[in-house]
């Protein structure tokens, strides 16, 4: 009987080649992988990728809430220099009534206000410029690169359009920038003429009225 050659590429049907086993390992690789990751997701875990998106997520919340809580901090920290330059305001205008002149920076206290001239945040100073005009201001206590808004009150003697009469009058300027955003830092002093008090040329100010 001849013999037949002998083919180098017959192989037995039943006998898999390296490429097939290849495969099926990753199939069954995937399998298991896919398998774990929905073990984890019933017992309440997350995948790397989701871990990242949370995280990406609260870094992106976090950007956009920070200067917002910033900014209302700030707002609260000078809603303090508001009300003390007011009161300010108020006091001298009474001073003024029962002693002819306002109050300079060493007759503070006989203001009659019982707040601190130097608080956490801000420092209160009285510039009177003569007995008839006086500036009260509150200065940011980190100067030039505070991050709060100077505040100056302006009171002066003038008198009553139509009858004549004295009268002291008032108003509250805020800064319209921080200084450390180039605003002023409080030591600025108002303008005063016949029409009345004004809020002080360097700065800018904006006059918030007679508060």
């Amino acid at each position: 009987m001849e013999m037949g050659r002998l083919n180098p590429e017959a192989r037995h049907p039943i006998t898999p080649t390296i490429k097939e086993i290849t495969r099926d390992m990753k199939t069954e690789l995937k399998a298991k992988l896919l398998q774990h990751f929905l073990k984890k997701r019933k017992n309440g875990g997350f995948t790397l990728i989701e871990l990242l998106v949370v995280i990406i997520i609260i870094g992106i919340l976090s950007a956009i809430a920070l200067p917002s809580f910033l900014n209302q901090a700030n707002k609260a920290k000078q809603s303090e220099a508001k009300t003390y330059v007011g009161s300010m305001n108020r006091a001298q205008q009474a001073y003024y009534l029962e002693r002819n002149q306002f109050a300079d920076n060493d007759q503070f206290g006989l203001l009659g206000l019982g707040i601190a001239t130097t608080t956490a945040n801000y420092e209160y100073i009285i510039d009177r410029d003569s007995g008839s005009t006086v500036n009260n201001q509150a200065r940011p206590l980190q100067g030039s690169i505070s991050s709060l808004k100077a505040y100056v009150g302006t009171a002066q003697l003038g008198e009553i359009e139509g009858t004549g009469e004295a009268t002291t009058l008032a108003i509250l300027c805020e800064g319209v920038s921080a200084p450390v955003n180039g605003g002023p830092d409080g030591n600025e002093t108002g303008s005063f003429t016949s029409d009345g008090p004004g809020c002080p040329d360097e700065g800018p100010y904006q006059n918030l009225g007679e508060l």
